[in-house]
């Protein structure tokens, strides 16, 4: 199944405050449709669906003080092992690994510059069944201020290697887990959100970046970087209702 192989991101969640706005807001912008676990322990936690695919998550914050957030998942055979790792290479573990019933094992970690990550160890939920395709993740970007901690970092707790990819007048970095580059890297150019000091973007794809734009703008978003065109396609970065950061792009 696509997206599965450790190494590799294969999910992505929003933790928010805002539960029942986010219930509202991704399905008029994405076209999902949301299903609300039934399990007492689950805090309401929604699958969102793409034509009756798995595409991404939505629940309540871990912490109260916790910002809302999009985070990327990377696939893993042992959440434990790189919960270990990630501390040996300067990282924090903020939740420690635990089941989520019989769905997987997961873990919320950080990087040195306070990138916050999480793992998926698969049980009976692989992780997303749609990738690459309009409203389904088709990206995952580390913006950071010190790219080269992050190069040693993410070597360590997951083998990936960093390979300099022709992007402009920035040095954009891909990120290469055997034979597939996996997610990115770029150094923190712009001014961004100070709760933000270093972050994963995660991507969503959309057939339209402007007028996707123009939508959550609508439906009470916040437009953060308007779009514009990359060597990917054309992307932008938006802000849901509650303040949550995401991404959008077309694909080239």
């Amino acid at each position: 199944m696509n997206g599965v192989e450790p190494g590799t991101p294969c999910w992505t969640d929003l933790a928010t405050p805002g539960l029942e706005d986010a219930r509202q807001f991704y399905p008029e912008l994405f076209g999902w449709t949301g299903r609300i676990s039934p399990e007492p322990d689950a805090g309401g936690y929604t699958v969102f669906q793409k034509d009756g695919k798995a595409v991404a998550g939505a629940g309540p914050p871990a912490t109260p003080e916790q910002v809302p957030v999009w985070s990327m998942y990377v696939a893993t055979d042992d959440a434990d092992l790189v919960a270990t790792r990630v501390e040996a290479a300067g990282g924090q573990v903020v939740v420690s690994p635990f089941d989520v019933s019989t769905q997987g094992r997961m873990a919320v970690l950080a990087d040195p510059a306070g990138a916050v990550f999480s793992v998926w160890q698969p049980m009976a939920m692989r992780g997303a069944e749609l990738f690459n395709a309009p409203g389904a993740m088709c990206w995952n970007e580390l913006v950071t201020p010190d790219p080269e901690s992050a190069k040693e970092f993410y070597a360590l707790v997951f083998g990936w290697h960093p390979e300099e990819r022709p992007a402009g007048p920035v040095a954009y970095i891909g990120w290469r887990c055997g034979a597939r580059i996996v997610a990115g890297m770029v150094p923190r150019a712009e001014p961004l959100p100070a709760d933000l000091p270093a972050y994963w973007a995660v991507y969503f794809a959309v057939e339209d970046a402007d007028a996707t734009a123009a939508r959550a703008a609508e439906l009470g978003g916040t437009i953060l970087v308007p779009p514009r065109d990359n060597p990917a396609g054309r992307s932008a970065a938006l802000r849901d209702p509650s303040g949550a950061l995401f991404s959008i792009s077309t694909l080239r």
